[in-house]
């Protein structure tokens, strides 16, 4: 008899709450970020940007050098959410956050 490993496949996918809460966390200070992208956020006028955070991998998209929306992102547990599946449900992790939180996160991504 052999042992089954879990499928990645068949893991839950990241809410666009969950995402939400680690964004959230990042703005309050409560976790760490790290760019994995190279370029600076002040040199991605409309493109994407990588991150790492305590295990968790975001891709956040800047439009005009503002932030627009997660492309997608996947938990240390190796569940993902992306952008498509969380406009099904008609929201965005970036939508939920408050206009302090959103002006906070993209001041931490500026000094990053």
């Amino acid at each position: 008899m052999t042992e089954h490993s879990p499928d990645t496949d068949s893991l839950q996918p990241l809410t666009a709450r969950e995402v939400y809460q680690v964004l959230k966390d990042i703005a309050l200070g409560t976790r760490r970020m790290r760019r994995i992208t190279r370029q600076r956020w002040a040199q991605i006028r409309t493109g994407p940007m990588t991150l790492e955070v305590e295990g968790w991998t975001l891709v956040l998209y800047s439009h005009g050098g503002e932030l627009d929306y997660v492309q997608s992102c996947q938990s240390p547990d190796g569940r993902r959410g992306d952008f498509a599946s969380w406009q099904r449900y008609g929201t965005d992790p970036v939508s939920l956050l408050s206009i302090w939180e959103h002006n906070q996160l993209e001041k931490m991504l500026g000094e990053l």
